[in-house]
């Protein structure tokens, strides 16, 4: 076993924000541990924190399924023998209208997203609690504003954001911080896809529908992933009075009070 100064995880680390946020963990942790399920994908990733001159470590695996926690944690604590930041990324849920989506569907959705980050948090625990560490779990914009068409995305984001506080309440006890960080629009590979659904169903080219956007959601402008992980840096940085908090970054979006 090789003792680290810092080791972080980061889920869904094979694109999107959570590739951009385990490049930026790079600059601060000694070790970033990638996890997902394409390795291809993840190997780019682990190059580009290798360039940072921080360890990789990879981890191609579903976290859909309930052993695959236990087997990232047994693993990192074995090679580093300790765990500071877990940043929960992981989760596409599909945008399927209220009334058409199936219990499989939602049971999917749920099953990455939630249960993945909620089982991961658990197994990491006392690894945590030993390093009075951090954890951050991703929500969404759409939690504050649901809608019918994507009726599951803000459900599950919504949960996303109590599991979080609940892990903090305990975590003001154990000395771990805890908290949610609620994305907006953010330009992904991800939402170049659902752009390319979308735009041929309400009549209009990628281009068009891409173009149209942010003017709609009364934004400026698209964010960019690694725009969120400058956020999920100071999260897991040692702001230990911070605990509890729902972090909202999405251009001004959201209007409130």
């Amino acid at each position: 076993m090789t003792v680290m100064k810092s080791v972080a995880i980061v889920t869904g680390a094979s694109q999107g924000i959570g590739r951009a946020t385990a490049i930026r963990l790079a600059r601060d942790f000694s070790a970033v541990i990638l996890v997902a399920r394409n390795k291809d994908e993840l190997e780019k990733t682990a190059s580009a924190v290798n360039s940072v001159d921080a360890e990789s470590l990879i981890y191609a695996l579903d976290l859909r399924e309930p052993q695959a926690a236990e087997v990232i944690v047994k693993g990192v604590l074995d090679r580093f023998g300790r765990i500071d930041a877990l940043v929960n990324i992981a989760g596409a849920v599909p945008q399927i209208d209220l009334f058409e989506m199936t219990d499989a569907q939602w049971d999917d959705g749920m099953a990455l997203k939630l249960h993945g980050a909620r089982r991961l948090t658990v197994q990491a625990w006392d690894a945590l609690k030993a390093s009075s560490g951090s954890v951050v779990l991703i929500s969404g914009s759409a939690a504050l504003d649901p809608k019918p068409g994507f009726a599951a995305v803000a459900t599950i984001n919504a949960a996303i954001i109590a599991l979080a506080k609940a892990f903090a309440e305990q975590g003001i006890k154990d000395g771990v911080q805890v908290n949610s960080v609620v994305p907006g629009a953010v330009m992904t590979g991800r939402r170049r896809s659902f752009m390319e659904h979308w735009a041929p169903e309400h009549g209009m080219s990628v281009e068009e529908a891409t173009k149209q956007f942010p003017e709609k959601a009364g934004i400026a402008r698209y964010g960019t992933p690694e725009e969120i992980a400058d956020l999920m840096a100071y999260m897991v940085s040692p702001a230990k009075w911070m605990t509890g908090t729902s972090v909202r970054m999405d251009g001004g979006e959201t209007k409130g009070i």
